[in-house]
């Protein structure tokens, strides 16, 4: 059944439309299994000179790997030094990580896909941008890359919390300010309903006072009987 659009006319796929379309969507599902070399959401580090630091590395493939080369590059001033690298058999087999630059040590784990390196003692030389590489033979030839940036510096900056203390201290007095009003309030309304009972008391007492002295009915002075008729 041809399928067409309202208005439009749809010509049908020749041999050559046909195989160009399923071209397309075989590299589309070649292209999402293609190697990819990940070092992580944050791809950056700041460090202490002196301090010990790992890079890290991983590698997916969904159709797995074949003498999978992978490598470790560091930019030094504008040329790529080769820090280590390794030929990985298959997805079960662990590397033998040749090592070109001092207080290097190789960390990664095969069977996690982990290539991730150690480096010792680093000094402000050590600081820059390392390139994690790999090419996958299985997927002819496919190679991805992933920078991790690496930035030495004498002491780890501290966090200026002043502002954030001042917004503390300002929200904290205004809730405080509420609750001291809200209380006074209900203080306020708590007196005022107590003096309205005692003056609406102040009433009623005041008008049988009244009515008592001025002889009306319901007061306790004496009234004459009625003479009876002979």
């Amino acid at each position: 059944m041809e399928v067409q659009w309202v208005g439009v006319k749809s010509p049908r796929l020749g041999p050559p439309h046909a195989a160009s379309v399923i071209l397309s969507i075989l590299l589309g599902v070649w292209s999402s299994q293609a190697l990819e070399m990940n070092v992580g959401k944050i791809n950056h580090m700041e460090a202490v000179n002196g301090s010990t630091v790992m890079l890290p590395c991983v590698y997916y493939s969904c159709i797995g790997i074949k003498n999978l080369y992978f490598s470790w590059q560091f930019n030094e001033s504008g040329t790529m030094q080769k820090v280590c690298d390794s030929v990985i058999a298959s997805e079960d087999a662990m590397p033998h990580v040749s090592v070109y630059r001092e207080r290097v040590e190789f960390v990664g784990m095969n069977d996690e896909c982990n290539i991730s390196i150690l480096i010792w003692n680093i000094t402000f030389e050590d600081g820059g941008e390392y390139t994690c590489f790999g090419r996958n033979p299985k997927e002819k030839g496919k190679n991805h890359s992933a920078i991790f940036t690496l930035v030495v510096v004498d002491e780890l900056r501290v966090v200026d919390n002043t502002l954030a203390t001042m917004l503390a201290a300002a929200v904290g007095g205004a809730i405080a300010l509420l609750m001291g009003f809200m209380l006074l309030k209900n203080f306020t309304l708590f007196v005022l309903s107590k003096l309205e009972e005692k003056n609406r008391e102040c009433l009623v007492t005041s008008s049988g006072i009244d009515n008592t002295e001025n002889g009306l009915s319901g007061s306790k002075a004496d009234s004459k009987p009625t003479p009876k008729k002979k």
